[in-house]
């Protein structure tokens, strides 16, 4: 090897014993290695080879050679390639034959480079695929297990905020335009900024820094707002709701999984201590102060605020939308984001357009809470939250007991639960549930109310739907949120962007080059023989017929359903942390074969437990139909395309090359068990581990190569199962081991749809179940 570098590295890190298990795998009467091969899977071969070289400590510290970074991901590109159609297998033979015959480091790094030359830097073959259930978006929602870095976070971020929508038109006039007064009081008070002396606003504002500087912004827009309001109290329609201006940008706001600083902000003003941290949940408007002009933009500012509002949304359970704003430098533009995005403002500069910024600060010191976007149906009063409904005639009035889950994202269906019960029935648990759907979809109530008619058992049961009304009028994005603001109108509107996936647009920039044409695929029942693109595009869309220049909307629905639970991985042991999973198995199989529904969204957060012998809700159960469809719905609309959270996700829904079956979901099973074993320390304790964290940012079929690697040998799994598996769930690897095999028959993809699968797993588990109970006993 002609760089001394890389002879170094290899020198420091020795290949040792790391492919003795790979040598081994061979029959030792086998004394032509190349008759070998031929009684051998090549393909499996490949696979174990590539996979074991890629895990090698000198993988990790070698160079790229067509710039990935380090020699590792260089590797995961031939694995790309061995799961395509068109890569020869005869090519790997004499790679092989040099590792088994115990060849230097130095010769087994520079073959691994010239396999790398030959086979990644060649033409990727066109493929083609079709629309059919292929879509499928991606948001920070779908992470699991993960510490939030904001390299990783950022980059995801910005697919699932998309095309971020600037100066449309009439943005203030819809936004600012309800506030009481503020019009009139905003040119009164900016006409006396203008007066006297020594005038607050004289060809700009007296006091700003020239350099802009950020702590000398915020110390001048801190004592400006406290000069605007002191001369709007002479009108007696100022509203008397006491906010601030947070100007504290060293210190980390809470609530975040990973820390998060924010470096100005309006909140309400409470009288708090020195070392007071202040919380998302108390964040009304967030902003983002730069100080150079140029910094108006995709990945600077605006994705900064996206952040920010992504918090917001988090920590809030009845926000409905975000306001915002950015400044940068003395360029001002104000923002929103909602379920669908962000839209802004024109940028303004407030040194020239006073009255504008004048108007802007009074609008959020006096916006009542509607207008800054919480949910107005959800009632506070005497200490306590409810909603009201309209059931059987009659008005329900259900109390709110506490929130279960948010949703972490902007742009998504913002799911929302509570627990509830109904005004003097305590005893009953009742859970709310709030999303924003897409209008094509199929109703999640009406297909929950259809499957616990049927009689579907261990399915969270059906209470009541309904849309949900603001202002009166149902509640959507495009008309009620946005106030029927047009985004075609805006300036970095281009025609079609917006029905292509927001997941592949350049934050603020519409992406160039990018085709409305549609991709076919082959179906496949093997993962081994996949077809996989150089670079692949995930593309999340609006559920509209593929070709239509419909806009993406989203509704907001609420369900109410019967049954209240826990997470299944805070199960209070293992035997019943299976027992679970056993249920829930029974209930997706009741939803199919009674209901003909296909769940599609098997995860760690849709499986729940009940262990409260005064809870009458199943002891185990399925929850969350919003990516449910009909079986037998043949034609898929685009809002029902490639479904489910990430780290669960099926290899062959990864891959793209198959519809959506029941056999998917079961593999999902075994993706959650998987999941809870190594990121689960007992009861409720989980944990971040590193290796499988990436699983939530790496793009499908990386993540799908991740999987095959984890599953398609017995010695493969034991092993990385042997080093992952927290120590509390080391007992379940040969379990997990005997699931692997039924659900990878032979380390594969299954060929053929079989409803025994539903039978063997539950045998399984219920065998881990009890062999455990054996452990327990002696």
């Amino acid at each position: 090897m002609a760089d001394e570098s890389r002879s170094e590295i290899i020198k420091a890190y020795p290949v040792g014993k790391g492919l003795d298990a790979f040598r081994a795998s061979f029959k030792p009467d086998c004394e032509d290695r190349s008759d070998a091969l031929d009684q051998l899977d090549t393909q499996r071969l490949a696979l174990d080879l590539f996979w074991t070289l890629g895990e090698l400590p000198a993988a990790y510290q070698l160079p790229s050679q067509i710039g990935h970074d380090t020699l590792h991901n260089d590797i995961l590109q031939l694995l790309r390639l061995v799961l395509s159609d068109d890569f020869d297998n005869r090519r790997i033979k004499p790679f092989i034959n040099i590792v088994l015959a115990d060849k230097s480091d130095e010769v087994i790094w520079d073959e691994v480079y010239r396999a790398v030359t030959t086979e990644c830097t060649s033409p990727p073959q066109s493929i083609k695929s079709s629309f059919q259930q292929t879509q499928w978006f991606r948001n920070t929602n779908s992470f699991a297990n993960t510490s939030e870095y904001r390299k990783h976070v950022d980059s995801v971020l910005k697919r699932e905020l998309g095309s971020m929508y600037i100066r449309v038109p009439n943005f203030h006039e819809r936004f600012f335009g309800g506030v009481a007064d503020l019009e009139e009081v905003s040119k009164s008070v900016f006409k006396r900024c203008m007066e006297g002396d020594n005038p607050l606003f004289r060809e700009g504002w007296n006091g700003w820094p020239k350099d802009a500087n950020e702590n000398d912004v915020l110390s001048f827009i801190v004592k400006l707002k406290d000069q605007l309001v002191n001369l709007a109290e002479d009108h007696k329609s100022t509203p008397k709701r006491q906010r601030k201006i947070l100007a504290n940008p060293n210190k980390p706001i809470e609530g975040s999984v990973a820390e998060r600083k924010m470096g100005i902000g309006f909140v309400n003003d409470i009288t708090v201590g020195k070392d007071f941290r202040w919380h998302w949940s108390q964040i009304l408007v967030p902003g983002e102060l730069k100080s150079n002009p140029s910094a108006d933009t995709a990945s600077k500012a605006w994705l900064d605020l996206g952040t920010y509002a992504r918090e917001v949304l988090g920590a809030q359970d009845t926000r409905r939308f975000v306001l915002g704003f950015t400044l940068c430098g003395s360029l001002m533009r104000v923002w929103e984001f909602d379920r669908l995005g962000a839209i802004a403002s024109e940028q303004f500069d407030i040194n020239q357009d006073g009255l504008q910024f004048v108007s802007t600060i009074l609008g959020f010191l006096w916006m009542n809470e509607e207008e800054l976007g919480f949910d107005p149906t959800i009632i506070s009063a005497e200490d306590r939250r409810y909603i009201e409904i309209e059931r059987s005639g009659q008005t329900e009035r259900l109390i709110i007991d506490g929130v279960m889950m948010r949703a972490h994202c902007v742009a998504g269906r913002g799911t929302t639960c509570w627990r509830a019960h109904r005004e003097g029935d305590p005893r009953t648990p009742l859970v709310i549930k709030d999303s924003w759907q897409y209008p094509e979809r199929d109703e999640e109530g009406k297909l929950l109310c259809e499957a616990t008619g049927k009689g579907v058992v261990n399915v969270a049961r059906y209470y009541h739907h309904e849309t949900v009304c603001v202002r009166g009028k149902d509640d959507d994005i495009r008309s009620n949120v946005r106030r029927g603001l047009d985004i075609t109108k805006a300036t970095n509107y281009r025609r079609g962007i917006s029905m292509l996936p927001s997941s592949t647009s350049a934050v603020g920039a519409p992406p160039e080059g990018r085709s409305n044409s549609t991709i076919k695929r082959k179906q496949s029942s093997n993962f081994t023989d996949a077809s996989l693109p150089a670079r692949k595009r995930i593309c999340s869309t609006s559920p509209t017929k593929a070709g239509s220049n419909a806009l993406p909307n989203r509704v907001h629905r609420r369900i109410i359903v019967r049954d209240y639970g826990k997470p299944i991985y805070a199960a209070s042991s293992r035997a019943a942390l299976l027992e679970a999973v056993e249920g829930c198995i029974e209930g997706h199989q009741s939803l199919y074969t009674e209901a003909g529904m296909l769940h599609r969204d098997i995860s760690i957060n849709n499986l729940l437990m009940n262990e409260d012998d005064d809870n009458p809700s199943w002891p185990s159960f399925v929850i969350d139909l919003d990516l449910a469809i009909k079986e037998q719905q043949e034609r898929a609309t685009r809002a029902q395309g490639m479904a489910g959270t990430r780290a669960f996700m099926a290899i062959g829904v990864l891959l793209e090359k198959e519809k959506h079956s029941f056999m998917h979901d079961l593999e999902s099973f075994f993706w959650v068990l998987f999941w809870i074993c190594i990121h689960c320390k007992g009861p409720n304790k989980r944990r971040v581990d590193p290796l499988f964290e990436k699983w939530n940012y790496v793009d499908t079929q990386e993540l799908a190569i991740l999987k095959v690697g984890t599953v398609y040998s017995e010695r493969m799994f034991n092993e990385i199962a042997t080093e992952h598996f927290t120590e509390y769930h080391k007992p379940l690897v040969p379990w997990l081991n005997r699931l692997r095999s039924v659900v990878f028959p032979g380390g594969s993809r299954w060929e053929n749809e079989d409803r025994e699968l539903y039978s063997q797993m539950k045998e399984i588990i219920c065998q881990a179940r009890m062999d455990l109970k054996e452990l327990a006993d002696k």
